[in-house]
């Protein structure tokens, strides 16, 4: 999977990123800010979208929230 999943390097502060939480964190979200994507840089993705941040995988799920999915051996 690590190879088809689009690397998009590490969050830019100065560009709009959706909070990235923890595979096992309940991520508690204020519902007025939910959303039906998620972003990274800047980039919106689709909730069910995969990306890779550095070794992390990351999932797009409910709310607009990244959730590390699991983490990838260093190419």
């Amino acid at each position: 999977m690590a190879n088809e999943v689009p690397q998009v390097g590490a969050p830019d502060p100065e560009l709009n990123t959706s909070p990235i939480f923890d595979e096992y964190d309940e991520a508690s979200l204020d519902t007025e800010l939910a959303t039906g994507v998620c972003y990274f840089n800047g980039t919106s993705y689709p909730i069910g979208s995969f990306v890779r941040s550095g070794e992390d995988v990351l999932r797009c799920v409910g709310g607009g929230v990244w959730v590390r999915w699991s983490e990838v051996e260093p190419e």
